[in-house]
């Protein structure tokens, strides 16, 4: 009688594997969705859908972007924690949600290790500082000089974790106490800078560049170890004196835990395939990002590293969970 019962428990074992393996081949069999943090219009939703349109052509379904901005990136986070592990929905997140919510919000909705399943890497950001040209500053060293004269004048925009990070660099590293105004996105905070409702922010050049070529905008800094090829002559972090970040800033795609192996790597594959198109990355160095694959097992490790790294930053400049 056990050995019936045995018999019968693995039949069905075998039967449902047979069926998941079954599911994962015949992956995709519909539309797949990226989910972003951010609103349309910044520099990550231009890569995302660049890479998109490729990787629909390798899949042979539609890769569709679905912004879901706010709360630093933690409403998007949590949809993709929530939602079935079958290869339809994914986060392509950036260093935001993976670093700053878990480190620095109590009662965090996800764990970045345990929540997700690491696809690929896509690469690493470009900020620039950028100022309003009303403003008397117009060097990096003269923003820092004025502002440790007038800490009650200068309006600073905050969208990310990267940004609260330099407002807390400027803080504790160079003196500087700012006014710091939080946004939902990089998109609505340059606006704000053009409309003069606030003096200065860290963005990329997906939204910057324009209005820097047409004078609207200041370039102070870049934040890279080397000057970028798209602004030659604006200095780097430390040619400019500005306190060092202490950590990187990337993009990566992530599934909800339990992705099937099969569907982890071939979506890695295709994001891999599109990063390394040629027209694909013509297209994103006009954005000012830096693409860099990886596999899903070198994502894994370089966000168990990040962490530690982010965490060493934010302790260095004081900032707590709250």
């Amino acid at each position: 009688m056990r050995q019936k019962y045995l018999h019968q428990i693995l039949l069905v074992f075998s039967l449902v594997f047979t069926s998941f393996a079954t599911f994962a081949q015949d992956w995709p069999s519909k539309p797949i969705k990226i989910v972003l943090q951010f609103p349309p219009g910044g520099s990550t939703d231009v890569v995302a859908r660049i890479l998109a349109q490729h990787m629909s052509k390798a899949l042979g379904q539609a890769v569709l972007v679905e912004n879901k901005p706010g709360a630093d990136g933690a409403i998007a986070g949590e949809y993709v924690v929530r939602s079935e592990p079958d290869g339809y929905t994914f986060f392509l997140a950036s260093n935001t949600p993976m670093m700053q919510v878990p480190l620095l919000k109590l009662n965090a909705p996800y764990d970045p290790i345990k929540s997700f399943t690491p696809v690929a890497l896509m690469g690493y950001y470009v900020y620039v500082l950028v100022a309003s040209p009303a403003i008397e500053p117009k060097t990096a060293a003269q923003l820092l000089a004025y502002g440790k004269k007038n800490p009650d004048k200068l309006n600073y925009g905050s969208y990310s974790g990267v940004t609260q990070l330099m407002q807390s660099r400027f803080k504790t590293a160079a003196g500087v106490d700012l006014n710091m105004i939080n946004y939902k996105g990089e998109a609505p905070t340059v606006s704000d800078i053009l409309g003069q409702h606030i003096q200065f922010t860290f963005a990329t050049p997906t939204s910057t560049l324009s209005h820097i070529k047409a004078g609207k905008l200041n370039p102070m800094a870049v934040l890279l170890k080397k000057r970028s090829p798209l602004l030659p002559d604006v200095p780097t972090a430390e040619e400019a004196g500005l306190p060092a970040l202490g950590a990187v800033t990337f993009a990566a795609f992530y599934g909800p835990a339990n992705l099937p192996p099969v569907i982890t790597q071939r979506m890695s594959a295709a994001i891999n395939a599109a990063i390394k198109d040629p027209e694909v990355a013509e297209q994103v160095a006009k954005q000012g990002f830096d693409l860099s694959g990886s596999t899903a097992a070198e994502l894994g490790a370089f966000t168990a590293e990040q962490l530690v790294s982010w965490k060493q930053a934010f302790d260095s400049a004081g900032l707590k969970p709250d």
